[in-house]
Order: structure tokens, then sequence, then C-alpha cells
């Protein structure tokens, strides 16, 4: 799936990692589900519009968390 930059429409540069400085545990988008032992988490990736340095975060398995 292509992402397009929402500042200057320009095609973003997708699949990047980050990391949080200062903290070895990451980030992570959690939902708890409605049974014991039953949360859905995800690791969230990044996109950068190589045009102005705009940054988007998104997860690519946002299905899993709907359900």
């Amino acid at each position: 799936m292509k992402r397009i930059c929402n500042q200057c429409n320009c095609e973003m540069v997708d699949n990047c990692s980050f990391n949080v400085e200062g903290a070895l545990y990451g980030i992570r988008i959690k939902r708890k589900g409605k049974r014991l032992f039953s949360s859905v988490s995800e690791v969230p990736k990044a996109a950068v519009c190589p045009n102005c340095g705009s940054v988007m975060f998104y997860i690519e398995n946002y299905e899993d968390l709907t359900k």
C-alpha cells in the first residue's frame, strides 16, 4: 500500500523502524481482549516523506486490533 504525505502529497518511504532514546523497551500498540490473556499488540512502524521530512506512524495488522 502506497502511503502519501499529508503535507506535500509525495509518496513516502515506509517500513522504517524507530527507537525511543534512553529506553530499551520500545513502543507497542495494545488492546485488551474480552477474555483472560486475549490481548492483542502490534509494533508500530514509521513512514518518512523524502520531500519534506514528515513522519507518519502506522501498524500493518490493524485488522487484529478491531476484532
